[in-house]
């Protein structure tokens, strides 16, 4: 697989300034300059150092300019895949591109597989398995959190950690061993110092696993409904989330019908943000599933905003729409307090929503919003661990890797002193091969496989 030169637009289909199209392998230099032709006369593309460029066409099979293009060298080892890497700079748009690249194909050059440019890169060992999976992870990232977590695990931080752990086990089967090897010298091992060991890296990995949890909210992002009955503010909301007039906001009840999502950022989590139909009893056939649908995403939303008008005060219609709520996953505004006429007093909200957040304020004044994001913020992250916590990002297939590695050590603890030492030694070996597939060391060509086939073609 490594002895094939291979090659893929990088960039996304579109129009654009510049399209990219990467080759690589041994062969890719060589084989880019047989149909390259420099502006400048002289220049020679495969005398050319590393991390240069020079200005030139891409030729057909007549010599005819395809388009005209920078090209990029990057000489082994030091590019992305660690191999000989060629970066052909033209014009963006559909067909600039990939007339280029089927110029290039005509070489004998094969088009690239999704992610095979970074598998290239973990099997020439520029990257280990943890760090191939970051580039995936930094390309889906929706927030500025979870990009920056993916970039940590990127510069190998995840990877470290793992070695760390790694080599207290293998401590652990130096005790072992040396016992084995030396039972004159040696005598048995000291369980007590194996046992804190052990101890040691099983709670380090339950750190990890709730540390990959915390982390999933900045990864995956959270469903927020913003949620009561007719024209109480619920659009003007969405609307003042997203930065931009989403929704249409008008004094008619019932202008919204059917549900309104917007992806946005609250805090650093990405949000999926409902906005829903007024949900009251209507003979209205549209309006009526407007407010089923209303009601199904407030069901399936992990928070809801919950409006109420402070001028129109707590009516039936709120009390029956504040039943169907889940109050451990409810936040009450109160909005339009910028206006004199007030409904609604602290006794009230006292007695009918006991323990929920509630803040009063005006989204038209922007009263009370920045407290409201402080809280959604709050109430996502609730029971996820404390600030200052271990921060890092992991996939599903790191996670399962870390719940094995934990279940292991528990029977292994309990052996101590009352098994052999070789089949001591066997059960420790076996978790520290298992650790080595969150790296790499030890992965299997089905995991491999798992990992890079979600990436793009290109990458």
């Amino acid at each position: 697989m490594l002895e094939d030169t291979i090659a893929a637009i990088s960039t996304p289909p579109g129009e654009g300034g510049i399209a990219i199209i990467r080759v690589s392998g041994s062969d890719a230099i060589n084989k880019v300059e047989a149909i390259f032709k420099p502006r400048q006369k002289g220049r020679i593309v495969s005398q050319l150092k590393g991390y240069q460029m020079i200005l030139g066409w891409i030729v057909d099979d007549k010599d005819q300019p395809i388009d005209e293009c920078l090209l990029a060298i990057m000489r082994k080892p030091h590019s992305y895949t660690a191999e000989d890497t060629v970066e052909i700079h033209c014009h963006g748009g559909v067909l600039a591109a990939r007339q280029c690249l089927e110029r290039v194909l005509t070489l004998g050059v094969r088009e690239a597989l999704p992610g095979e440019f970074t598998q290239r890169a973990y099997l020439n060992g520029r990257l280990d398995a943890s760090q191939a999976e970051a580039v995936i992870e930094i390309i889906r990232a929706r927030s500025k959190k979870a990009l920056n977590l993916a970039m940590k695990q990127l510069t190998g931080y995840n990877s470290q950690y793992v070695h760390r752990l790694e080599d207290r086990l293998i401590q652990v089967t130096a005790l072992i061993e040396a016992s084995i090897d030396f039972p004159e010298d040696v005598g048995e091992p000291d369980y007590q110092e194996i046992a804190g060991l052990l101890s040691e890296v099983r709670d380090e990995l339950a750190r990890l696993l709730a540390a990959g949890k915390r982390a999933e909210i900045y990864r995956s992002g959270a469903k927020v409904v913003i949620c009561g009955k007719p024209n109480v503010g619920k659009s003007s909301l969405l609307n003042w989330l997203s930065g931009w007039e989403r929704a249409i906001v008008t004094e008619i009840p019932g202008t919204t019908r059917d549900i309104i999502e917007e992806y946005v950022n609250i805090k650093g989590i990405p949000v999926r943000l409902i906005d829903t139909a007024g949900i009251r009893r209507t003979e209205d056939r549209v309006e009526a599933i407007g407010i089923k649908m209303a009601q199904q995403a407030i069901s399936e939303a992990e928070l809801a905003i919950f409006l109420l008008d402070i001028t129109s005060g707590i009516t039936e219609e709120d009390k029956e729409i504040y039943q169907s709520l889940n109050p451990a996953k409810t936040i009450i505004f109160i909005n339009k307090d910028d206006l004199l006429e007030k409904q609604i007093d602290t006794a009230q909200i006292e007695r009918l929503f006991p323990g929920i957040p509630v803040i009063v304020g005006s989204v038209r004044e922007e009263k009370g919003l920045s407290e409201l994001e402080d809280i959604v913020e709050a109430m996502l992250l609730a029971g996820q661990g404390e600030p200052g916590d271990l921060e890092m990002l992991l996939s599903t297939r790191q996670q399962q890797i870390l719940q094995r590695c934990m279940e292991q050590i528990g029977p292994i603890t309990e052996m101590l002193g009352l098994v052999s030492l070789d089949c001591l030694a066997v059960e420790i070996n076996e978790v520290i091969e298992v650790m080595g597939e969150l790296t790499g060391r030890s992965l299997k060509a089905e995991a491999m496989e798992r990992i890079f086939r979600d990436f793009c073609i290109g990458k």
